[in-house]
C-alpha cells in the first residue's frame, strides 16, 4: 500500500541560517518532505565598539541596570563568551522564543517575554506594568530603535550598545542558479537583514517560488527589500515558519 504523500514532498526550501537553527530547520523541513538547501545569507562578526561593549557589561554585571533586554540568540552567544555575570535583581526580558530558550540554556533565568506578539513591539506592547529604571539592550550593529525608542517612551533610562556585526555572505553560483531556474520552491526568510540580501543576490525571483517570512514585522521588511511576501508565520519561531510553508502548500 502506498503512503500518502508528504505536504512538502517535491519541494526545494532555501535554509538562510546555517548552524544548529539551520540543521534543525531542515530536519523539520525533511519531516514534511521537503529538501532543505542550507545556504548562510547572514553571519555575525565582533562589534567594532569593543570597548564600549566591556564597559557596558562591566555595568550589568556590577548591578547597574535593572533589566537587560535581548533581542536575539546571537547576543546570548556574545554574553556567553565575555562570561558576563548578571545579578540575581536584574531582570531579563527576551524578544521570542528563540531567544528565550537560548537564554535558558545559557544559564540565564528568563523573567518576561511577550506573549502575543513575538517581536520588538510586542515587548513594548506588553511591557510589565510598573516596570521602571535603567535598562541595557546589547543589539546588532544594524538594529532598528524601536526598542530602544519605545522603552525610553514608557520611561526607562536606556544605554544600548552594539554587541556584533551583522554582514552579508554570498552564496555559490549554483545556488543562485536553482533560485533562478525555480529548482527552489519555497525560500525562508528570517528577518530583515537576510530579506534584504536575497533581493541583492538572489532577485528577481521566479514567480512560482514561495517567500515564506518569520512574523509581521520581518514580512514588513521584505516587502520594504522589494519581494513579494507569500506566507507569514503568526509567532517568531522556527517550528511556527515551517508549519506556516506546510499550511501553504497544503491550500
Amino acid at each position: 500500500m502506498t503512503s500518502p504523500a508528504k505536504p512538502l514532498s517535491g519541494w526545494r526550501v532555501l535554509v538562510p541560517r546555517g548552524g544548529k537553527w539551520g540543521d534543525g530547520v531542515a530536519a523539520t523541513l525533511r519531516g514534511f518532505g521537503a529538501v532543505p538547501v542550507i545556504a548562510p545569507l547572514i553571519n555575525f562578526a565582533a562589534t567594532d565598539d569593543a570597548e564600549g561593549l566591556a564597559a557596558a557589561l562591566g555595568r550589568l554585571s556590577s548591578g547597574h541596570y535593572d533589566w537587560l533586554v535581548i533581542t536575539s540568540a546571537t547576543t546570548v552567544d556574545v554574553l556567553v563568551s565575555q562570561r558576563t555575570v548578571i545579578p540575581d535583581d536584574t531582570r531579563i526580558a527576551a524578544v521570542g522564543e528563540t531567544t528565550a530558550a537560548a537564554l535558558t540554556l545559557a544559564g540565564y533565568q528568563v523573567d518576561y517575554v511577550p506573549e502575543a506578539d513575538n517581536s520588538a513591539r510586542g515587548l513594548i506592547k506588553e511591557w510589565p506594568e510598573h516596570a521602571a529604571g535603567r535598562v541595557l539592550i546589547p543589539h546588532s550593529d544594524i538594529a532598528e530603535p524601536t526598542i530602544v525608542a519605545g522603552l525610553a517612551g514608557l520611561g526607562m533610562e536606556v544605554d544600548y550598545v552594539a554587541a556584533y556585526r551583522t554582514v552579508g555572505v554570498q552564496v555559490s553560483d549554483h545556488i543562485r542558479e536553482d533560485v533562478a531556474s525555480g529548482k527552489v520552491r519555497g525560500i525562508l526568510v528570517t528577518s530583515g537583514s537576510v530579506a534584504r540580501q536575497i533581493a541583492a543576490q538572489l532577485a528577481p525571483l521566479p514567480e512560482g517560488t514561495v517567500v515564506a517570512c518569520i512574523g509581521p514585522r520581518t514580512a514588513f521588511d521584505a516587502r520594504g527589500a522589494g519581494l513579494t511576501v507569500h506566507v507569514i508565520a503568526e509567532t517568531r519561531s522556527a517550528d511556527a515558519l515551517v508549519e506556516a510553508l506546510v499550511e501553504y502548500a497544503q491550500r
